[in-house]
């Protein structure tokens, strides 16, 4: 199983960015699939999370702000961000917990400039 995390970027507060997660090696509409963030000198934090039934749940510093989706014919992941903030300035990876183990993407950088 491998993620691949893309979309990350600079951007200005208060704009827009789309993440994506490119599962391979698994069929990601089985799956429950996550999105975690890293900012400097703090820990991983879970953003978002959907279900193989698509049922969503958000951290609550980015509920209404953020939104998760799955394309399954493209076997992606997706996290919308809106209305960014500087706090939201980190490293994003996508997470699938599979029975025994635990995939993680690579990491996308996101920085946004106040």
């Amino acid at each position: 199983v491998q993620l691949q995390a893309s979309g990350g970027g600079l951007v200005q507060a208060g704009r827009s960015l789309r993440l994506s997660c490119r599962a391979s090696g698994t069929i990601l509409s089985r799956r429950a699939l996550a999105w975690y963030r890293q900012a400097p000198g703090k820990m991983r934090e879970l953003v978002a999370s959907i279900t193989d039934g698509r049922t969503t749940d958000f951290a609550h510093s980015v509920k209404g702000r953020f939104t998760i989706s799955r394309d399954n014919a493209e076997n992606t992941a997706y996290l919308q961000m809106n209305s960014l903030v500087p706090e939201d300035t980190a490293v994003y990876y996508c997470s699938l917990a599979l029975p025994g183990r635990t995939y993680w993407g690579q990491g996308t950088l996101v920085t946004v400039s106040s």
